[in-house]
């Protein structure tokens, strides 16, 4: 479940919405069965509506979307990518706190 804010990523429009956004795009790699994903659900779904307009954040479940995990050597998840003109800027492996992942936005806006 996701928070109104919070986009809900696939393989089939990934050039469209990540790569060839205007804005940067925050991408939370996870599955329904990781526990820390589900931890991270509220943190991401926060940030989704902290950033609204200025940024887009979703979600890419690896299970139903393989292909952008295997594109970008997602191994563990969550993974959180961040894009900016088609290119990761950042990355971040593992449970994060909300403050954690706003160090890794804010340079990119």
């Amino acid at each position: 479940m996701a928070g109104q804010n919070t986009l809900t990523f696939t393989d089939g429009a990934w050039d469209t919405e990540v790569l060839q956004s205007d804005k940067p795009v925050v991408v939370d790699f996870w599955a329904e069965w990781c526990g820390p994903c589900r931890m991270m659900s509220p943190t991401i779904d926060a940030l989704a509506d902290d950033y609204n307009g200025r940024v887009k954040i979703g979600k890419l479940n690896v299970d139903e979307n393989g292909g952008a995990a295997m594109r970008y050597g997602v191994r563990g998840i969550p993974t959180i990518l961040v894009f900016k003109g088609g290119q990761v800027v950042a990355t971040k492996v593992g449970a994060t706190s909300k403050a954690d992942l706003q160090g890794l936005i804010d340079p990119h806006l």
